[in-house]
């Protein structure tokens, strides 16, 4: 298996290479040349199979580079009930007789985030001690990418994580999560604007080639494939366990800001998985929403970025939606260049023809929905009244769309994004009830903090990595 960028290098690179790598060297993302393609069989071998074996069942699809042995010896070693707290990994929890949450928040930061980044850990580990490297990763995070890539990679040997955060704008407990790790090798940078700064700052870094190289700069933001794979096994084990036959199909409702979550989702159903539609649920920061509603992809200026209750998807600028562009248009690189190398830049945007948004949503069964901070409080009361379930305020954006949104006779998975702990304030307007954390996590809040907060200038941070970077 090879891969390419969305953009046309012609450069075919192998799984490890781009494991290290995260952005093309052209600026865009890597994409394999091919999506396998799971027929009958294959699936009714799968149904059934432990979540660390089926996730290596589909990671060996992509993955050629690093021998099956260790490949599967890394995945059960993620994969465990002490880490994800079920033998499951990822639980359905049944709300009615076609709506499920899939319980994707069991990890160590209580975030979906983990379910990749736990295994983008050994997968680091494992790859620098094979080769004999070091690897500085940049990353930037609206809430949860931080905590889970940093509680992933802390005393990791060969890496040092540089995080970047909108200062202020993440709930209190996903800051103490991140600020309160006192590792040698975490180095958080609270960033004076907003989470699209932050991922700016990253790209604008990943794109300076030298500096990349001569830093050894590497990414665990959704813009790295190794990411976005991990996260197609979960589609997968929730289509398993929602259906007895593999003749049924489902439909998943996804709250998404950067399009990483869903994204893994579209490459599932390109495989063969019987997903029937996959429904994007945005926030009051609806540039996804607009899109597949009209064709136009706008992107938002800072100031026009909404502070919400569901902060982890307060994103205007949408990095993994090249890939899914890609697809969209036929594998075009050289039309994915102009739209995302020029006219977003240029222009804040670009619209897609009536046809092409037809084959979105027919084609490619994509949907969309919106929420405010109104129907957040609405959906997490009503989960909470007529089920005794409380929802983090991500996850009742997608509840809210889902419930709009579901057919009749088909099975509607919500990808649950977070626990409610994380967003008690919300949660306690809703419903007046205090979210209770892991009792190991209880005392968060009050621990000590570690952080540097500066402006939104690359120049600064590329100084603060040179200053910090081990040598």
């Amino acid at each position: 298996m090879r891969y390419a960028s969305t953009r046309g290098d012609g450069t075919l690179r192998g799984f490890s290479d781009i494991l290290l790598e995260g952005l093309a060297p052209d600026g865009g993302l890597y994409l394999p040349t091919h999506y396998p393609k799971v027929d009958a069989a294959t699936l009714a071998r799968w149904r059934g199979l432990p979540y660390a074996d089926l996730a290596f069942e589909i990671l060996s699809l992509y993955i050629d580079d690093i021998p099956p042995a260790d490949l599967q010896r890394l995945l059960r070693a993620t994969y465990t009930e002490a880490v994800f707290g079920t033998a499951a990994i990822t639980p359905l929890k049944r709300l009615d007789d076609t709506l499920h949450l899939q319980a994707l928040s069991n990890g160590p930061t209580l975030a979906f985030k983990d379910m990749a980044m736990q295994l983008l850990g050994h997968l680091f580990e494992y790859e620098l001690g094979r080769r004999g490297e070091t690897l500085n990763i940049l990353g930037a995070t609206s809430g949860d990418t931080g905590s889970a890539a940093e509680y992933a990679m802390r005393g990791k040997r060969g890496i040092h994580v540089f995080m970047l955060s909108p200062h202020g704008r993440m709930s209190p407990f996903q800051q103490a999560q991140m600020f309160s790790l006192q590792d040698a090798n975490i180095h958080n940078l609270a960033v004076e604007g907003v989470f699209d700064d932050c991922q700016d700052i990253v790209k604008a870094v990943s794109n300076d080639l030298a500096f990349k190289r001569r830093w050894r700069i590497g990414t665990v933001n959704s813009i790295n494939w190794a990411r976005l794979l991990a996260q197609v096994v979960y589609y997968f084990a929730g289509y398993f366990q929602a259906t007895k036959s593999n003749d049924e199909a489902v439909s998943f409702t996804v709250p998404s800001g950067n399009f990483g979550n869903v994204c893994a989702g579209h490459v599932a159903r390109s495989m063969g998985l019987p997903i029937r539609r996959l429904l994007v649920a945005t926030n009051e920061n609806d540039v996804l929403d607009e899109f597949f509603r009209t064709g136009a992809y706008r992107v938002r200026a800072s100031a026009e970025t909404h502070e919400t209750s569901s902060p982890s998807m307060d994103i205007s600028k949408a990095s993994n939606f090249e890939r899914f562009v890609f697809d969209l248009l036929g594998r075009d690189g050289a039309a994915v260049a102009r739209l995302f190398g020029e006219q977003v830049p240029r222009q804040g945007g670009f619209t897609l023809d009536a046809p092409t948004m037809a084959r979105a949503r027919g084609e490619f069964g994509f949907g969309s929905g919106r929420s405010t901070h109104a129907d957040r409080l609405a959906t997490i009361r009503r989960a909470w009244q007529q089920h005794g379930l409380l929802v983090d305020t991500h996850t009742a954006d997608g509840l809210k769309v889902a419930w709009e949104q579901r057919e009749p006779g088909v099975p509607m998975l919500v990808l649950e994004t977070a626990l409610p702990a994380k967003f008690a304030a919300t949660i306690r307007e809703a419903t007046g009830v205090d979210p209770e954390p892991p009792a190991a996590l209880k005392q968060l809040e009050s621990l000590p903090r570690r952080f540097t907060v500066t402006p939104p200038d690359v120049a600064v941070i590329k100084g603060y990595i040179e200053t910090h970077a081990p040598t």
